[in-house]
């Protein structure tokens, strides 16, 4: 019965997905609207459509291959062969168990990578979006696949080893991940960050005394101003901060200081400023240890060898033996028809939130002109849709679509 009602949920997922797709095709308007033409006129409209739709018939293609592989190797019985196989290697739950996870985790990346060489090589080299090459493609593959080795072999170990071992393990884990979360969050910029991107130090001159001034301005803690090398992928522009406390960097997408004015640039910092000032980021990060508890808790409940939930749940993928690796994988499966429900609602408070930040922004550079002509610069360039469903606003969106947010400043 379980197993059944996993399979419903998945395609009733699925379907809500292909529905809010399709309303999302249909509302593309046919002309540029009247907030927004001054930037996107009627031929880059049409190639925003276009970029809209092959997108949808990708994605698409991609979620069925994706719940088709699942479902096959799931009611063929791959989850109890598995386990079968990684058991005959080793007596250990832990050595088993990385086993069970590594090989999933192998395999769903390798099913993964033609539809991501298409993506970046297919749809976003047709667009002019895409500036990687085959080399950085595949050695971004493979420093993620280091990365994975290095820092996720251990977490995984950490955690299955907590699960077997010790009493109330879910607190211990919630504990342990929480701790490396935070401790990642502080190393990145420094040790991981840069394996990807170079991080040059923006030369002296107005653009850095100006973000320098801005800074001061705000009471914003930071302690140095970097340019990223973001065009050696991409063709579109960003700007994010980083570090904790008192060590806090703005990191700019050479791209974005390439297409955007000086005013521009400080009205998106001002407005990343003010997720900080009011307390966004403290916010967010609290509510997901919450929630991460939450989730501890329940998996505690999916790899209790001798809980009813556990063995219900083993007994849907037609796995025997209830153990902490094949609850995990299981739970995940079962938790993302559920955590659409969440998705949603950390969507609606991270939009409440970046109207907030707008705001913020346009009080610090004391007009909204600045950071509307910059958003308006940021879609036209991405070729977003400039006024989405509002289905696909609610179950995707964390941020406001664009006229909404020109309508909130005023613009």
């Amino acid at each position: 019965m379980l197993s059944l009602i996993i399979l419903i949920s998945l395609f009733l997922l699925w379907n809500l997905e292909f529905i809010a797709t399709l309303l999302n095709l249909k509302t593309f308007p046919s002309s540029p609207p009247r907030e927004i033409n001054d930037l996107m006129d009627q031929e880059k409209l049409e190639k925003a459509r276009s970029y809209l739709l092959v997108n949808a018939r990708f994605d698409m293609f991609r979620s069925i291959f994706s719940l088709v592989v699942l479902v096959g190797f799931w009611f063929c019985q791959g989850f109890p062969f598995l386990d079968n196989l990684v058991r005959s290697f080793s007596e250990n739950e832990t050595v088993t168990g990385m086993l069970f996870l590594g090989m999933l985790f192998i395999a769903q990346s390798l099913i993964s990578l033609p539809f991501d060489w298409h993506e970046t090589f297919g749809i976003e080299e047709k667009f002019g979006f895409n500036k990687s090459t085959p080399k950085t493609f595949i050695l971004d593959r493979i420093k993620g696949l280091f990365l994975a080795a290095i820092i996720g072999l251990p977490i995984i170990a950490g955690i299955l080893w907590i699960f077997q071992e010790v009493p109330n393990a879910w607190i211990w884990a919630w504990f342990f991940v929480t701790v490396v979360q935070l401790l990642l969050t502080y190393l990145a910029p420094t040790f991981i960050l840069p394996l990807f991107n170079k991080f040059t130090p923006m030369p002296e001159g107005e653009l850095r005394t100006k973000i320098e001034e801005l800074g001061k301005s705000c009471g914003f803690p930071l302690e140095g101003v970097f340019v990223i090398d973001g065009s050696k992928r991409s063709t579109k522009a960003n700007a994010y901060f980083t570090g904790f406390g008192k060590h806090k960097k703005i990191a700019l997408f050479d791209t974005l200081i390439e297409k955007s004015t000086t005013p521009e640039i400080l009205a998106i910092l001002a407005h990343e400023i003010g997720h900080f000032r009011l307390g966004h980021i403290k916010q967010r990060l609290f509510v997901g240890i919450l929630q991460m508890a939450l989730i501890f808790f329940l998996i505690g409940l999916a790899t209790d060898k001798n809980g009813t939930f556990a063995r219900l749940l083993h007994d849907a993928f037609f796995v025997k033996e209830i153990s902490t690796h094949t609850g995990l994988v299981f739970f995940t499966i079962l938790l993302e028809p559920a955590s659409k429900l969440l998705t949603i609602l950390a969507n609606a408070w991270s939009r409440k939130h970046e109207f907030e930040a707008d705001a913020y922004a346009a009080r610090a550079t004391g007009t909204p002109e600045a950071l509307s002509t910059a958003l308006k610069k940021l879609s036209s360039d991405h070729l977003s849709h400039p006024a989405p469903h509002k289905l696909r606003v609610v179950l995707d969106y964390s941020h406001p679509p664009l006229l909404q947010r020109l309508q909130a400043l005023g613009s």
